[in-house]
């Protein structure tokens, strides 16, 4: 939400391009005559078009085309564009081994999701501080310091991703998902070498869990004041209001704990949300309708399915969440539980995919079945960062001619520009520019692991630049980091 600018001078900080997250961004910040942020603004820079170019393609192509989206979650694409076609083809309840395949597939794809965020992206922050020397806040840092560690992560990540060669055949870019079910079984001697890894898993995600917990409790007082937001959580439930990645209805959650609306049919989330478009982002800004554009914005991902279930299904998972709402008559609303409840899901995922490897379904039973043909599918699933809507629409051919997809990012972008603009207001100090401030607001926006294109995760330095401007576009002062992560100031 914008607000009027007080000042009849605002100068402008710019943060361009924001990275190692995945997409482009920058940050563009108004401060008032007496260095008050008055407005916060997250661009979104560049325009992919999927939507579009879909148009006049086959629907049973859409699992396949689709996933092209991400290099790090086309499984979640897949599965959507496939819940989507399901209804297409008329299908509405898929074949035990379909749905347990599925399943299987998509907790691999979170397991993995959240491990290459948890270790590779926010644990140099986490573990070395949001202040420490530039050339710690890296994964190579993590390596050298806390080498098992950073390892276990590596493993976790690959295994995640061997469930997923197992499933789709490959570990990025494979396909299993036809319309009313999937192409294959999984091989005997697959479900074997899964079986032996899987209980190795569930200890080192414990372990993860712990990290992740003792790091935010460590100091609990700034971690519930840094980027600090209030705001309604959504997700899907299941029947009894527990944790549903996979199926499930909607549930948003208002800030003081109090149900909005619960058990809401997904095939109906156009009378639920609405998008509004910006004419300074790429991104839409998507809100709760009977609550308006300006105080309908929400939450989506880890954070708000943990706040907004009543329970989850696995006993160490559901274990950790309790802890995790322990002493909180409210939701949690810090931005950086965000990373606390992302490892909770992954302990999750992990004794899910437990329980389900031994299940005869995965190796034998019918795989698909079909019905009678609609024009129109909605698929819609808990992504890693949140829920994922997919709508296409279809001619008596078989060919889209509308398509519209929210993805969870884009659920999460008035959320991120308000963490963005209380970041600055509470660390801005005039002209003064410090790799601080660069990296604090870099720190709030990936607390929400954001998928800015649905393209592949920047690992490493950022290459980076804070400049702060007259209205004139005259510059006052610049910092940046190249490359290298060597950091340059200068005063106009």
């Amino acid at each position: 939400m914008d607000d009027a600018i007080n000042s009849s001078s605002p100068r402008r900080v710019v943060i361009d391009p924001v990275t190692r997250v995945e997409g482009h961004g920058k940050v563009v910040l108004l401060l008032d005559d007496q260095n008050l942020v008055q407005q916060a603004r997250f661009h979104i820079v560049e325009f992919r078009g999927f939507e579009k170019f879909i148009q006049g393609r086959p629907y049973w192509e859409l699992p396949m085309v689709v996933q092209r989206l991400c290099g790090i979650c086309p499984v979640s694409h897949q599965l959507a564009a496939g819940k989507a076609i399901d209804q297409l083809a008329g299908v509405i309840t898929l074949t035990p081994s379909a749905e347990k395949l599925r399943r299987l597939l998509h907790f691999g794809q979170v397991l993995q999701s959240h491990a290459l965020h948890f270790f590779h992206l926010a644990s140099p922050d986490l573990l070395f501080g949001f202040s420490s020397a530039t050339e710690k806040r890296n994964i190579f840092a993590v390596l050298e310091e806390y080498p098992d560690f950073a390892m276990k992560g590596v493993k976790m990540r690959r295994f995640g991703q061997e469930i997923i060669k197992a499933v789709t055949g490959k570990k990025i870019h494979g396909l299993a998902v036809v319309p009313g079910g999937m192409n294959k079984h999984i091989d005997p001697a697959e479900v074997a070498d899964l079986t032996a890894q899987v209980n190795e898993v569930i200890g080192w995600s414990q372990e993860v869990v712990n990290v992740a917990r003792e790091l935010y409790l460590a100091n609990e007082e700034y971690h519930d004041r840094f980027a600090q937001i209030t705001s309604p959580f959504m997700g899907l439930v299941d029947a009894t209001g527990g944790l549903e990645l996979y199926d499930g209805n909607l549930r948003v959650q208002e800030p003081d704990g109090q149900l909005f609306i619960d058990q809401f049919d997904p095939n109906d989330y156009t009378q639920l949300i609405r998008e509004q478009v910006k004419s300074w982002s790429y991104m839409k800004f998507p809100y709760l309708i009977d609550k308006g554009q300006d105080e309908g914005w929400y939450r989506v991902g880890p954070l708000a399915r943990l706040n907004a279930c009543d329970q989850i299904t696995t006993p160490l998972a559901e274990r950790e969440r309790q802890r995790f709402l322990l002493g909180y008559a409210t939701p949690r609303q810090s931005p950086l539980a965000y990373h606390w409840a992302r490892m909770i899901e992954l302990l999750h995922c992990a004794e899910a995919i437990a329980e389900l490897l031994p299940d005869n379904d995965l190796q034998s039973g019918q795989l698909s079945v079909t019905g009678e043909p609609r024009h129109e599918g909605i698929g819609v699933i808990e992504a890693p960062r949140g829920t994922l809507f997919h709508h296409y629409q279809i001619d008596d051919q078989g060919l889209v001619t509308q398509a519209n997809l929210i993805v969870s990012t884009t659920s999460n972008n008035q959320a991120m520009n308000e963490s963005i603009r209380r970041v600055a207001a509470d660390q801005l100090d005039g002209q003064e520019m410090t790799p601080e401030l660069l990296n604090q607001v870099e720190v709030a926006i990936r607390a929400y692991d954001p998928c800015l294109s649905c393209a592949t995760h920047a690992v490493g330095s950022m290459p980076l630049q804070v400049e702060l401007q007259n209205l004139a576009g005259q510059p006052l002062a610049v910092l940046s980091r190249d490359s290298s992560g060597n950091i340059e100031t200068s005063s106009q």
